[in-house]
């Protein structure tokens, strides 16, 4: 079964939210035990566990082997979500790392900085859809957030944005993506691809309902 295939199935066991709900969610993992994953997280694939540097608890994906690993978190639903989180990624000379947030379950729409191409892109699944330029900086804290939202002539519009963790949220989207289907339900997401053989961080994970 190829990887897409095995995400279908596995997003079809996940609770769904009916009803119009928009239920929220947060998690900056201090709460959790450390060299654990957390229960609420959906692994499907890499060995994500809690860790600790000085007083801040995060959670972390291991530097190796190098390949795209991913976890679902949150509510379940179609539209009107807008999913934020932390990532803190390193390069090694000329290997740098890529790493994203996804709405709509593991084959949806995921908003993705690839350090290498100096470029944040939206993914429909596996396949790259859009890209916009973006300047990452080595060693350093970064936000992201994406969601899904339908628009008055019936389409949906996803759009993302990402900036320096210490600095404001920006008001301007840095991506956007028009589709005419409606996209599927399904959890947010979190994804790593340590292609510089360093470990990816991630912290500060939230689902709110798109202002």
């Amino acid at each position: 079964m190829n990887r897409l295939r095995l995400y279908a199935v596995f997003a079809l066991a996940l609770p769904l939210f009916a009803g119009g709900e928009t239920p929220g969610y947060t998690n900056d993992f201090e709460a959790a035990e450390v060299g654990k994953t957390p229960k609420d997280l959906v692994v499907i694939s890499g060995g994500f566990v809690v860790q600790k540097e000085g007083a801040n608890q995060f959670l972390e994906l291991p530097g190796a082997p190098l390949d795209t690993f991913g976890a679902l978190f949150g509510p379940a639903q179609m539209d009107g979500l807008s999913v934020t989180a932390k990532f803190f990624a390193t390069k090694v000379g000329r290997k740098f790392p890529a790493f994203g947030l996804s709405l709509n379950g593991a084959g949806g729409y995921r908003l993705q900085v690839s350090a290498a191409k100096k470029q944040v892109e939206i993914f429909k699944g596996d396949d790259a859809r859009v890209n916009a330029p973006l300047e990452w900086t080595d060693a350093q804290w970064m936000s992201l957030r994406i969601q899904a939202r339908k628009t008055a002539a019936g389409t949906w519009v996803i759009e993302g944005k990402a900036w320096p963790a210490s600095s404001a949220e920006p008001e301007k989207w840095n991506i956007t993506l028009e589709e005419n289907v409606a996209p599927a339900a399904g959890r947010p997401g979190i994804w790593g691809a340590p292609f510089s053989g360093t470990p990816i961080r991630f912290d500060d994970l939230a689902v709110t309902p798109i202002r």
